[in-house]
């Protein structure tokens, strides 16, 4: 295969790609003003819900906009030898190709960061603000940003350095201590994120003893769940929105609750909520997706040691000289259609394991709260409560609404 055409593919999947997205984007839009299901009429009210479907729109149209920049500033980047471009200038910093490869990512991502950053700011306080959903500060978005660049620099110069003197040192092997190094990497996050990486970004109490955290540990003490580390965070330092979550396990096992969750809901939807995240452990769906995440992150390293050391990766973006970390930008391209068939299969494995958590949360608390929690949520949050079904099966890691709601009558 001539480099031409390797190139030409690289430009085929990345402009198809943008076409699946807008035309599933599409489909969706159109089911916006479809009536509501007699099950979730009373999610909101007419003005509410008209509110909603303003939100939806905006955020589709801004979705557009933002998409088609991306897309033709990629475009440029690789007509016009953008590549090539940082490569010279990370090779004019240091002759270690280690090092070469940490300037090279670091100035690709530093710098879509900065283009990027108008439209996460406009997101954020125009849209997100207009609607009364941003409680975000200016300081501290851009403070979010330095430290985003930070952990980026540091955590990812790691790994990323580290892969690369594997791939030097052991050749066309070097996946297999790869896979090694990321596997300990993300066993390591799930366990410790909550107690290291969030404290960087927001701040995180213990419940206070009272009557939540007194129901909380009655109902974990009835399913047999061991429960100590019950902590809340100040999720509305920086948005309305709601949510709560499990990480860890064994001793590193915490539950944390968003702040505006418990102001959102009442007590028994919480421990409802709560029940629902049990379920995710007690039905291992934790172990599994890491599990599955990990032996997916093998099979992408041994896909790319078959590629990597090819001439033809590096010289398809016009860049003479051959490195790992070119070959990576091209093996990027190439493997995201595959990319994309694995995150179908994690989303439907995800849709599952949410249907199994609710009915851990029916069977061993109840159903009522959980639905009128949920339908909570989703006011607050003016989410679509009809989308298209192509868009649910490509994107959605959670069944609907009114999928849900079904389930949990059944």
């Amino acid at each position: 295969m001539k480099p031409e055409t390797l190139f030409y593919i690289i430009i085929a999947i990345l402009i198809v790609s943008f076409i699946i997205d807008q035309v599933l984007d599409y489909l969706n839009a159109k089911y916006f003003n479809d009536t509501l299901p007699a099950e979730l009429q009373n999610v909101f009210d007419e003005e509410e819900y008209k509110k909603s479907q303003a939100y939806k729109k905006e955020r589709y149209k801004f979705g557009i906009l933002t998409s088609a920049i991306s897309l033709i500033a990629t475009l440029l980047f690789f007509f016009f030898d953008g590549f090539a471009f940082v490569d010279e200038l990370a090779r004019s910093v240091s002759n270690h190709e280690i090092i070469i490869a940490l300037v090279f990512f670091g100035i690709i991502m530093i710098a879509s960061d900065i283009l990027s950053t108008p439209f996460s700011y406009y997101s954020t306080f125009v849209i997100e603000e207009k609607y009364g959903f941003n409680k975000t500060a200016r300081k501290t978005f851009f403070l979010d940003k330095l430290k985003g660049w930070l952990m980026g620099a540091v955590i990812g110069g790691v790994l990323l350095g580290a892969i690369i003197w594997f791939y030097e040192t052991t050749g066309k092997n070097f996946w297999l201590y790869a896979w090694g190094i990321i596997t300990v990497f993300t066993v390591l996050m799930n366990l410790f994120y909550a107690r290291f990486i969030l404290p960087l970004f927001n701040k995180q109490t213990p419940l206070e003893d009272g009557s939540l955290r007194s129901q909380i540990e009655t109902y974990a003490s009835k399913v047999g769940f061991t429960l100590d580390k019950i902590f809340v965070i100040d999720g509305s330092k920086r948005s309305t929105k709601a949510n709560a979550y499990f990480s860890g396990f064994g001793s590193e096992k915490r539950v944390t609750l968003y702040d505006t969750l418990i102001n959102d809901l009442n007590e028994e939807e919480i421990v409802a909520v709560l029940a629902h995240e049990v379920g995710h452990y007690k039905r291992n769906h934790i172990i599994i997706t890491l599990f599955a995440a990990i032996v997916t992150t093998g099979f992408t390293l041994w896909l790319l040691s078959l590629f990597i050391g090819n001439p033809l990766m590096s010289e398809a973006l016009h860049v003479s000289k051959p490195s790992f970390h070119i070959g990576l930008i091209a093996f990027g391209v190439l493997y995201s259609p595959i990319s994309g068939i694995t995150g179908l299969l994690m989303n439907y494995l995800s849709r599952k394991f949410e249907y199994q958590a609710d009915n851990y949360a029916k069977n061993t608390y109840a159903a009522p709260p959980l639905i009128s929690g949920l339908k909570k949520l989703t006011k607050n949050s003016l989410s679509d409560l009809t989308p298209h079904p192509f868009y649910v099966f490509a994107h959605y890691s959670h069944p609907t609404l009114l999928q849900r709601f079904r389930n949990l009558r059944k």
